[in-house]
């Protein structure tokens, strides 16, 4: 009998391990033995979509005219509808026609935007931390990833002007997310502007990553990189309802920005997809030109949230667990605890899995700079997120 055939897939093999396989390994295992594990890893929103946008996909998945293959760009009616959203949010000016496009989830239209710009011998530039497909899809269109310290105790544009000056060839492509995942980190239009700046005297495209727009607190509210004058000549920017409007696995996105960027997204993805089910563009419409409510019931939720897990957590006492506030996403991105700081991101993820039944995500798998960090997802509601803090807390009692 012949062996096998042993297939090599040269991209596959350019991947990095994932590391959360493991704690989700550990999760999946403490589960099927009926063990109660409180989910705050993946951030994998829990809310439900508003009930008048479902109604709507729902009324248009009836009628027969939606059953046929769509646009890739999207919609008119619904390019028209991003362009009202930023016109009302950020007093920015969109063209429907050249300056906007319609992706099935802002992860599949930045991963496809680079696939197609992106090539062997291209440099990117890419924070690190960041959330993984920032730095994975770079990877996978075969381009050369170079990394840029993001820590609350750096200066970030001063890392990527460093980052320039050691770098060859010249790098092609700035990615960037702010808010940010996982870091939680948010900047104000002025570091844009700098940004934007960087970018035309360095002949950089710029990407950015909005997909946490419009869940900010305490009185914060994340500007567009599209607000900066001339913004529009280097850069593209990436939207998404999963948080806003909590259509998540509805898989809805947009992007904007400069028509030559747009151009070419929509090129790949004529030949890719045909775009979102018609019904839910329609939806999509609707959540984007309707009563905005959910959207503050969205990010009043989360904040909920990350008060009881963050006041719970730093609560006087045995096993307190000091973290800052974040103004913005619907994470939580906490420096381990001296006690503890020595395990290492991952094995503290699953040993607190182990005798917490907590499931965190180790800050290491979203890059180097993430090590010493966990991320918490506040995906759970405040009763189970209590509860998970009383096991925290018992953990790291017990460490001390």
């Amino acid at each position: 009998m012949s062996p096998p055939v042993r297939h090599d897939f040269h991209k596959l093999n350019r991947l990095p391990p994932y590391v959360f396989a493991e704690v989700i390994a550990l999760m999946t295992a403490a589960r099927r033995a009926g063990e109660d594990v409180i989910d705050l890893g993946m951030g994998n929103p829990d809310l439900p979509t508003p009930p008048h946008v479902i109604e709507k996909i729902c009324e248009a998945a009836h009628n027969p005219r939606n059953h046929r293959y769509s646009s890739s760009r999207g919609l008119p009616n619904l390019r028209a509808a991003i362009s009202e959203w930023y016109k009302r949010r950020h007093n920015v000016d969109i063209d429907p026609e050249r300056e906007a496009i319609a992706v099935i989830g802002a992860k599949e239209g930045l991963s496809h935007f680079v696939l197609m710009t992106v090539g062997p011998g291209d440099v990117v530039l890419c924070p690190d931390p960041a959330y993984p497909i920032h730095q994975y899809s770079v990877i996978i269109a075969g381009g050369d990833l170079r990394t840029v310290p993001l820590a609350p105790d750096s200066d970030f544009i001063a890392n990527l002007e460093t980052a320039m000056r050691r770098t060859w060839p010249k790098p092609k492509l700035l990615m960037l997310s702010f808010p940010a995942n996982p870091t939680t980190q948010v900047v104000d239009r002025g570091f844009f502007e700098k940004v934007i700046a960087f970018a035309k005297e360095n002949d950089l495209m710029v990407v950015h990553d909005f997909a946490y727009a419009e869940i900010t607190f305490d009185g914060y509210k994340a500007p567009s990189i599209l607000e900066v004058p001339g913004a529009r000549d280097v850069a593209i920017e990436f939207g998404s309802l999963s948080k806003s409007h909590s259509m998540a696995g509805w898989r809805v996105g947009f992007a904007a920005g400069n028509s030559d960027m747009i151009h070419a997204l929509g090129r790949i993805k004529s030949y890719l997809d045909y775009g979102m089910p018609q019904p839910i563009q329609i939806g999509a419409i609707v959540a984007l030109r309707g009563p905005q409510d959910c959207v503050q019931e969205a990010v009043d939720t989360y904040r909920e949230r990350r008060d009881a897990l963050i006041d719970g957590l730093g609560h006087p006492g045995e096993g307190a667990w000091k973290i800052e506030k974040p103004l913005a996403t619907m994470f939580v991105w906490a420096q381990l605890p001296e006690p503890v700081r020595a395990m290492g991101s991952l094995e503290f993820s699953k040993r607190l899995l182990e005798e917490a039944k907590v499931a965190v995500s180790p800050g290491v798998g979203f890059g180097e700079t993430g090590e010493g960090y966990v991320r918490f997802a506040l995906v759970e509601n405040k009763q189970r997120i209590r509860q998970a803090v009383r096991g925290i807390r018992r953990f790291l009692r017990d460490k001390v």
